[in-house]
């Protein structure tokens, strides 16, 4: 794949990494386009969508944007109107049509984390109240923010660790995935070091 912006969240990371994607007017969808070197020597491959304008030969043109997802998923065709767009650069002119897929990816996201186990509201407000004391720190004394952070990191190995062994052992890879809201290869790794194992075993 071709180099181009993408979208992450903090939680799901790479498993759910997200695009605006292209489809040509057939309904196929392009390979990334290479841009060779002024000097000669190699080139770049990219997939942005707003480099398929069609302005050369080499380079289709882009019929609709639609957001895509690293886990499979697809949003909603936003179709691009040529005969108004003219010769406006296709980045200025699919802007509102690639804003609309980074709005899809959004909802895309919500879905995956409503779709994971569900936390306690206990929890859930204890790390809101502890994240909100550290910042506030931070403003005081950005060292003891640092320690503070620190120990939440130990306390967060040391309290995952019997879970992971339990819940390696209870679930599936599918299973532990669709709960944490990640591909397989990410929620073993992440069990993996929570519960101090290698992820290659």
């Amino acid at each position: 794949m071709g180099e181009r912006e993408s979208w992450t969240t903090e939680e799901f990371g790479a498993s759910h990494e997200g695009a605006v994607g292209v489809l040509l007017a057939d309904g196929t969808v392009p390979g990334p386009v290479f841009f060779q070197m002024n000097s000669g020597g190699g080139g770049q491959s990219v997939s942005q969508w707003s480099v398929y304008d069609g302005h050369f030969a080499h380079v289709p043109r882009a019929a609709a944007l639609r957001a895509v997802c690293s886990c499979g998923w697809n949003g909603t065709e936003h179709r691009l109107d040529w005969d108004e767009i003219g010769d406006q650069e296709l980045a200025k002119a699919g802007a509102l049509a690639a804003d609309a897929c980074l709005e899809d990816w959004d909802e895309h996201t919500v879905t995956v984390e409503n779709s994971a186990v569900p936390l306690p509201e206990t929890v859930t407000g204890l790390l809101a109240q502890l994240a909100g004391e550290i910042e506030r720190l931070a403003k005081s004394s950005p060292l003891a923010a640092v320690r503070a952070a620190r120990r939440l990191e130990v306390t967060a190995a040391q309290v995952g660790y019997w879970p992971a062994h339990d819940a390696r052992r209870d679930v599936t890879a599918e299973q532990a995935a669709a709960a944490l809201g990640l591909n397989e290869d990410a929620a073993r790794k992440l069990m993996a070091r929570l519960g101090r194992w290698s992820p290659y075993c």
